[in-house]
């Protein structure tokens, strides 16, 4: 399917006449951000070479890189960090990097990769004022544990960051990621009393993901005003 894809995206470029005076800069960057998404390295470093900015956004937001890791394009991946002129550490129309795309889908090769780069990560301590996203985040939610724990034994990142709302790794991984990830990030020594910005608790994430049971067995306190267990999650979002 690929190659079909592949053959009709570069039969669409000659109808566009990309390269030359009938191609606007949005038929450009639409054509380059589906090579990247077929994957297609030699057509990604072909337009790179051509001049194309490995850092424009798409109509839908995305820089080449984000998209690369969003569609797990391994080869377009290698051949944009190639690239000096790509920006490893430039957010998205969201605010979000490439760092935290890579750590959310549990590719440690990615993280490692962006590292070598230049990416940055979050300082190791943060004051308890501090809202915003970190790596770390993305990691306590992602489908496995091998970015978290390789960033568990790093020390990197602080480890009771507060997101946009306060919200720690933990509270996520209770709400929203894997078991293992909250057990490993409570063994690391995150804080499981701490409530975010809304009052919450990492024990009421748990609770409304049904997980409140298995929780409590790793050490997170039950309010003393809980209500009773429940065998299904409730479907409210934080």
């Amino acid at each position: 399917m690929k190659r079909l894809g592949l053959s009709l995206l570069f039969s669409l470029s000659l109808s566009l006449g990309l390269g030359g005076a009938q191609a606007t800069g949005a038929d450009q960057l639409r054509l380059f951000h589906r090579y990247v998404e077929l994957d297609s390295a030699v057509a990604v470093r072909k337009e790179l070479l051509a001049g194309q900015d490995p850092n424009a956004l798409s109509e839908g937001g995305q820089r080449p890189l984000h998209w690369a890791l969003m569609q797990e394009s391994n080869k377009t991946i290698k051949v944009l960090l190639e690239d000096p002129r790509t920006d490893v550490n430039a957010e998205n129309a969201s605010g979000e990097k490439p760092l935290w795309l890579a750590a959310m889908r549990n590719r440690l090769d990615w993280v490692q990769a962006l590292l070598a780069r230049g990416a940055q990560l979050e300082p190791k301590t943060l004051p308890a004022s501090h809202r915003g996203w970190t790596t770390l985040h993305y990691a306590a939610i992602a489908p496995g544990t091998e970015v978290l724990a390789w960033m568990l034994a790093q020390r990197c990142c602080a480890l009771d960051a507060g997101s946009t709302n306060g919200s720690t790794p933990l509270m996520l991984a209770l709400g929203y990621g894997p078991l293992d990830a909250a057990a490993m990030l409570i063994k690391a020594g995150a804080d499981t009393q701490r409530r975010n910005d809304l009052g919450l608790l990492a024990w009421e994430f748990a609770r409304r993901a049904g997980h409140d049971e298995p929780a409590e067995r790793m050490g997170v306190p039950r309010p003393a005003d809980a209500p009773p267990r429940r065998t299904q999650p409730l479907s409210e979002k934080y």
